[in-house]
């Protein structure tokens, strides 16, 4: 198969990881907390899925990353991983349902666009009225039984959002490992300090975690940990931010089907209204991301639209 026509479809792979993997990540979570102290499982999580790539990435003669490489991953890592993840799992665990979970998750291109301002990204008023308009989906969310019943649930989630879309724009202008050598070294760091901060709040193993708790604790390392977030490191490397971040339109969706079908979650009339504005606020934003641009500066996400049109 012509090299030009393997790139798009593992953009595609990569889409469909972060889509329906990511989706389903939200409801193993919340089986997991039901048998692991919330930062020990994500801490665990991440330290045995980035020792697992690094190791086999060495294996296969991938360099060690440079001192510098090191400390841009662990900044990432943490803001991506320990503060991200590991905020979503601390939410989940004081209640918040998984499908709200993954709705307020749903702001992170939100955030991502107000910190790309910080960077030098200009924003056009299409993006600021998809800004305003998921401003008022967050409004609604938290007028909703469920976060409303875990007023830190709600800022944890928002305060995960926020650190994920930081790091998601950050990490374009830093020194990272090539290719998933990035995600390994995030993992590691991010995964040792979620520990770190599962020590230091005193979380203790009270029982041995159930097989349905071993199990969340495997799909997360090897599907939402290793194939996923190695999908989105690649992602964000390759396309535009706010093109990464559009699992957000389809997670929630997911997200909300498996927690009704198989944990018996409700969703209030406030949270539907809501996902309907938060998810019509991120297809807003997301138009000025996808447009047509001059060849000259086509990016491998453009190059991926003229593939799927042929």
């Amino acid at each position: 198969m012509p090299a030009s026509r393997r790139f798009p479809l593992v953009l595609i792979g990569a889409f469909l990881a972060l889509y329906l993997v990511w989706g389903s990540t939200y409801l193993v979570i919340r089986i997991g907390i039901e048998s692991w102290p919330p930062l020990l499982m994500a801490g665990v999580r991440f330290l045995i899925a980035g020792s697992l790539l690094y190791g086999f990435l060495r294996w296969r003669g991938v360099p060690a990353p440079s001192w510098a490489q090191w400390k841009a991953a662990g900044a990432i890592g943490i803001l991506l991983l320990s503060c991200g993840n590991g905020g979503v799992t601390l939410a989940e665990h004081a209640g918040v349902a998984s499908g709200v979970a993954a709705l307020a998750v749903a702001t992170v291109p939100l955030f991502t666009l107000v910190f790309g301002r910080f960077f030098g990204h200009r924003n056009t008023r299409l993006e600021w009225a998809g800004i305003g308009l998921g401003l008022a989906g967050i409004g609604l969310l938290n007028l909703g039984s469920n976060l409303q019943a875990s007023p830190l649930g709600a800022a944890l989630i928002l305060f995960a959002a926020a650190s994920w879309a930081f790091g998601s724009v950050w990490s374009k202008s830093l020194p990272l490992p090539a290719g998933p050598m990035a995600s390994a070294a995030e993992m590691l760091v991010g995964g040792a300090a979620l520990l770190l901060g599962s020590a230091l709040s005193g979380e203790r193993m009270t029982q041995m975690p159930t097989a349905a708790g071993w199990g969340a604790l495997l799909y997360l390392v090897f599907f939402g940990s290793i194939l996923a977030f190695s999908a989105y490191m690649y992602l964000l490397k390759h396309v535009r931010p706010a093109a990464a971040t559009s699992y957000a339109y389809v997670n929630p969706a997911v997200a909300v089907l498996l927690g009704i079908l198989f944990a018996g979650e409700q969703i209030g009339v406030e949270e539907c209204v809501a996902m309907a504005v938060i998810i019509g606020a991120v297809v807003l934003i997301g138009v000025p991301q996808w447009r047509k641009v001059p060849a000259s500066v086509a990016t491998p996400a453009d190059a991926l639209r003229g593939e799927l049109s042929k």
